[in-house]
């Protein structure tokens, strides 16, 4: 049995000013952590985008981290003030709604649920990455596990497919379950990043000079601005501990620092394991670093046996990062729903009152993440021009959330219209203070400068086998698609 929040759309107009407590709030401090964490999934993204960054730019790629990372602490940094204030589900949606109104807040919406989706897919495909490297019984279609040829694509989809079947019921079952994978599955994370770290650093070989170094031919200093990708599309997701505001316990006290501190440490292991894989590879110039990335590394430098192991621990890291990204999604998508804000909201905003979970909400994430999966079939290529995509779209959703707080910063205007001054316990809301306004418009500067970067149509990104001018324009197209459809949308629901 489900139940509705309403019989009728209570955001045809504006966005209700608060809700009926329907999710469970069970979340402590360590499962809102892990929440965000376990979306940013260092593991899972380093290991599946280091051949892609150092393949663009070289050993230097490494250096686009502290940059990346600087940039993505001042949007978290405005973040913190606005989930203090704004404790809901679909954080990034009903932060701009309230901010700049609903028509604006939609569309900021609309592109987050876009890339939510194609990120979950995204990362399911990361167990080809992995798993087939770990024991080849899991390369099931055909002989060649590379991503890149027809069987290892193949396999990719079946195994990305799996995996989201699971974190679909696993997200289906009970918040406490969800909490309780999360936890276990963070707690092995961090785990296995300080053991490859330390594996990876007794290891190191490389002389630290080949850091200054980028890839022959590559393009210099432009090259870096593609191998930025790498850390632009790890670190996301760590306003996921804003999305489970209403499943968290003090949110208003617990959210804003811990959205801060998972960004922060995955920021430091992640940069750790950039550095170290460097250091620690057999060879710079062979080609092979560019093409396998870490794994190679660990079975070449660690040996089979301890190398597999600290792979499984990768393998674990994909599964509970697919299963945050897929939650996150479904709470914007249960937000939205909630407000009346996408079609079928009446579905979409059902939730189990045994378990709590918007279980319908769960499923409007997994089942389109499957059907993108598809898309590695017919081409690798334009699926990794969808990934790129979905990134771009996750920072174009950021950039609209601190602008609209900039906005509300130079009127003058409270970012919290109608906040209470203190947070659960009595102590004032996490503020930034007279910092706020410069660390606000910082953010929005390398906001829209990061998505410009990677929405640009480079060749090397978009269409590397070349030939396809429609993979190279791809961000632009996606974006400008998203913008008509939901214009569309927005036209159709005006209409009486």
């Amino acid at each position: 049995m489900t139940t509705s929040t309403t019989s009728a759309p209570p955001a045809a107009t504006a966005v209700a000013a608060d809700y009926p407590q329907q999710l469970h709030r069970t979340i402590g401090r360590f499962g809102s952590f892990a929440a965000g964490f376990s979306f940013i999934s260092v593991l899972t993204t380093v290991f599946q985008l280091f051949a892609f960054g150092y393949g663009a730019a070289g050993p230097a790629f490494v250096w686009t981290w502290p940059v990346v990372l600087l940039g993505q602490l001042l949007v978290a940094a405005c973040f913190a003030e606005l989930a203090a204030r704004h404790p809901f589900s679909g954080a990034i949606y009903q932060w701009a709604s309230r901010m700049a109104g609903p028509v604006y807040g939609w569309f900021t919406g609309w592109l987050m649920v876009l890339g939510q989706v194609v990120v979950v897919a995204a990362a399911a495909l990361a167990l080809q990455v992995v798993l087939p490297a770990l024991w080849s019984g899991f390369q099931l279609l055909g002989g060649d596990p590379s991503p890149t040829t027809a069987s290892g694509a193949a396999n990719a989809v079946l195994l990305g497919a799996a995996l989201i079947a699971l974190t679909t019921v696993v997200n289906a079952v009970d918040n406490r379950v969800l909490t309780l994978v999360n936890g276990v599955g963070v707690g092995a994370e961090i785990l296995g990043i300080a053991l490859i770290v330390v594996a990876l650093f007794g290891h190191a070989e490389q002389p630290p000079r080949e850091l200054l170094h980028t890839a022959p031919g590559s393009g210099g200093g432009w090259a870096l601005l593609v191998g930025a990708f790498t850390a632009a599309y790890v670190m996301i997701g760590f306003d996921s501990a804003g999305e489970l505001s209403e499943e968290t316990l003090a949110p208003r006290r617990t959210a804003p620092r811990t959205i801060l501190a998972a960004l922060a440490a995955a920021g430091l292991s992640g940069g750790l394991l950039l550095l170290g894989g460097v250091l620690a590879a057999p060879s710079l110039t062979d080609g092979r670093l560019a093409a396998e990335g870490l794994p190679y590394v660990l079975t070449s430098r660690l040996g089979e046996g301890l190398g597999r192991v600290l792979l499984a621990d990768v393998a674990v890291a994909v599964c509970v990062g697919t299963l945050a990204m897929q939650t996150a999604g479904a709470r914007m998508v249960f937000s939205m729903a909630r407000d009346g804000a996408l079609p079928g909201w009446r579905r979409l905003s059902a939730v189990a009152p045994r378990s709590g979970m918007p279980r319908r909400a769960a499923l409007a994430v997994g089942a389109p993440a499957v059907g993108f999966l598809l898309l590695n079939l017919a081409s690798p290529a334009a699926f990794v021009a969808l990934s790129s995509t979905c990134v771009a779209l996750v920072y174009a959703a950021y950039a609209l959330v601190v602008g609209a707080a900039l906005v509300r910063r130079l009127r003058g205007l409270p970012l919290g219209e109608g906040a209470p001054a203190t947070d659960e316990t009595g102590r004032p809301l996490f503020s930034l203070g007279r910092w706020g306004l410069p660390v606000n418009a910082a953010a929005l500067l390398y906001g829209v400068a990061m998505t410009v970067n990677l929405a640009w149509p480079r060749a090397a990104v978009y269409d590397p086998e070349g030939g396809h001018w429609y993979l190279r324009w791809f961000a632009l197209l996606t974006f400008a698609a998203a913008l008509a459809t939901g214009a569309a949308y927005r036209l159709r629901r005006r209409r009486p």
